[in-house]
């Protein structure tokens, strides 16, 4: 099992009633003998540009683990779904994900840190 991560451009109509298609796209994957890990709904967004008329789209990632000879399958089943504008399918390299978790958690303990230095010179401030 690999893990991927599933960018879906929805038809901006879908905005109001988007179970259908995410259950539509998660059968999709299950078929597929893959399963969803995560799932991040960024909602309705401006387009770059015009894609068949439409200037907006509803955007949901779906972080997933699917077997690699399966990838190729779904996206040509997500290519024809009706309610899907455009997507796209990226394998999620594993060291770089490592390494991002790391920055992130270096970010956080910085900010950790400035924030009891701040809180430390209040308190001097007070006395």
């Amino acid at each position: 099992m690999r893990e991927y991560e599933l960018a879906v451009l929805y038809h901006p109509d879908l905005e109001v009633d988007l179970t259908k298609a995410e259950e539509r796209i998660a059968t999709i994957i299950k078929n597929n003998k893959g399963e969803i890990t995560a799932t991040d709904n960024w909602g309705k967004r401006k387009l770059a540009y015009p894609i068949g008329k439409l200037e907006h789209a509803v955007y949901v990632i779906y972080t997933i683990n699917l077997p690699a000879e399966r990838a190729q399958k779904l996206e040509q089943t997500v290519n024809i779904t009706d309610e899907v504008i455009r997507f796209l399918l990226v394998h999620i390299d594993q060291k770089e994900k490592a390494k991002v978790e790391e920055a992130k958690a270096e970010k956080a303990e910085k900010a950790k840190k400035h924030a009891a230095r701040s809180e430390d010179s209040k308190s001097d401030e007070e006395k």
